[in-house]
């Protein structure tokens, strides 16, 4: 029987062969990462997804709280969040090796509807959208088999989506199966949150009220405050502000000169305050900031793996 080192490494081996620098795949929803540990910290905005790390790991801070993930273990992401990260544990020289699948609402609610009577048990609390936990050797087997259908296209149209299904089940009947249920209930508070991190997503440059985003999340004002705060370690105010200050940045490497027609773009009517900002949040103001991506030809990405 093939020992957890074992799987880790074939993992590992396997991801490091068939990573891009795009991370994209043949297959739908498989992200693979081979990434060098050093550099400065990474800002991206997330989607629903499970990163399984091979080797390295990453440090993410979402709002105020840190959460890491080493070799060995994943990270469940279960909605659309604005987080910083940057490796750990690659002091060896090697690179960080991770695998990522989108996790779908539609699959997980299907697998959690087909689950036998009883098989759940509901409580009232919710979650955060963010959650840790060791792979098993059936998630890391599973991974393993979704990754070398690369090599075999012709079975990857039949397997993948049923390889899917298991790693979803997987993470689903594990210690983060509370969190992985949230994204296929369409009562959960997740749910309801997840409308109102939408509309920001969608209209990030425009003024908030949050009686409308109570409304569209069908809590009062309070409530809501509270549900969206313990998803996604944030108010809404904050929320919007790092969405806005992440486009900025995206919009900045294309256009590092027009500082605040980006700041307008993205929000802000008052140029100081955005220069304030932005260089509280990212360590240099938006010009030089813009500049140091432009000439390392690093741009803002994915930060999970």
């Amino acid at each position: 029987m093939e020992t957890r080192a074992g799987r880790l490494a074939e993992l590992g081996g396997l991801i490091a062969a068939h990573a891009t620098p795009s991370m994209q795949t043949p297959i739908d929803g498989l992200l693979l990462s081979k990434a060098a540990g050093a550099g400065p910290p990474d800002y991206s905005l997330t989607e629903p997804l499970v990163v399984v790390m091979a080797h390295g790991g990453k440090r993410l801070m979402l709002g105020d709280e840190v959460y890491e993930y080493r070799s060995g273990q994943c990270l469940v992401v279960t909605a659309d969040l604005p987080v910083t990260g940057h490796f750990i544990d690659t002091g060896d020289g090697s690179p960080a090796l991770g695998m990522a699948l989108v996790l779908r609402p539609a699959v997980v609610a299907a697998l959690v509807l087909q689950a036998p009577a009883g098989r759940w048990t509901r409580s009232g609390a919710g979650h955060p959208a963010m959650s840790t936990a060791d792979a098993d050797s059936h998630l890391l087997d599973a991974a393993i088999r979704m990754i070398r259908l690369i090599e075999s296209p012709s079975d990857a149209m039949i397997l993948a989506p049923l390889i899917e299904r298991e790693i979803i089940w997987r993470l689903l009947t594990g210690p983060q199966g509370g969190v992985v249920r949230q994204i296929g209930l369409a009562d959960s508070n997740l749910s309801y949150v997840s409308r109102a991190i939408g509309w920001i997503r969608e209209n990030y440059a425009e003024p908030m009220r949050i009686e409308h985003l109570a409304a569209l999340a069908g809590m009062s004002a309070s409530t809501f405050h509270r549900h969206f705060r313990a998803v996604t370690a944030m108010s809404p105010l904050q929320f919007q502000k790092r969405i806005r200050l992440q486009e900025a940045r995206s919009l900045l490497v294309a256009n590092p000169g027009d500082i605040a027609g980006v700041g307008h773009q993205v929000g802000y009517d008052s140029p100081s305050q955005f220069t304030r900002e932005y260089r509280r949040l990212f360590g240099a103001p938006p010009g030089q900031d813009a500049l140091r991506l432009r000439g390392s030809a690093q741009q803002p990405q994915h930060v999970l793996m």
